[in-house]
């Protein structure tokens, strides 16, 4: 089977679709993209470990990244395989030996634990696909205010770390205490825009 590899884009709103997202997957050796509408919990999952904020509890892709370390294996990739009638499949490779089948949103999720590449079939590009036109060229989605664009988690956003000396640290440290809470309540919506306000002020 042809395939390209993909890397993560962003993840944005969909006005279309009521509380779901778009994450946007972009062609690492070419300009194609291709979205793929996810739930609010998955996308939540991926942002999160993308932004390197780490809940109390671990969630569910947490908890198979374990079992599976646990049980001496790995993942090694995942795949984007199929589009049938509007529905994507995936599959995650296990220890090079076994194809689990998955949905792509939850492959995606425990692809960035495990640190391994992404893959979309070329029949799926090729169906699904496309270049973005001359004012969306690369990057600028990565440039655009979050807010306006809805993207809670790209790949070259940084972690959250110390504040800098000339930023006023009353209300950097105001902001730290309320995204501390709100992963402790487990408000991972409120904790991503809090983590947006942090990184403007840096």
């Amino acid at each position: 089977m042809d395939r390209v590899q993909v890397e993560i884009l962003g993840i944005s709103t969909s006005p279309a679709s009521n509380g779901a997202y778009a994450l946007i997957l972009r062609e690492t050796a070419g300009s194609r993209r291709i979205p793929i509408i996810i739930g609010g919990f998955e996308a939540q999952a991926i942002a999160l470990e993308m932004e390197g904020i780490k809940p109390p509890r671990p969630l569910t892709h947490d908890l198979l990244k374990k079992l599976v370390e646990t049980l001496s294996g790995t993942i090694t990739e995942v795949s984007i395989t199929e589009l049938k009638e509007g529905t994507f499949y995936a599959s995650l490779n296990l220890s090079g030996e076994q194809e689990i089948d998955a949905r792509p949103s939850d492959a995606i999720a425990i692809a960035i634990r495990f640190g391994v590449p992404i893959f979309v079939s070329e029949s799926v590009m090729g169906e699904a696909g496309f270049v973005p036109e001359d004012g969306e060229e690369e990057g600028e989605d990565l440039d655009a205010d979050p807010e306006e664009k809805g993207i809670i988690g790209v790949p070259d956003t940084p972690k959250i770390e110390s504040p800098k000396p000339a930023v006023p640290k009353t209300k950097l440290e105001q902001l730290h205490q309320q995204l501390d809470e709100a992963i402790k309540k487990e408000d991972y919506e409120k904790a991503a825009s809090l983590r947006d306000e942090i990184q403007k002020l840096k």
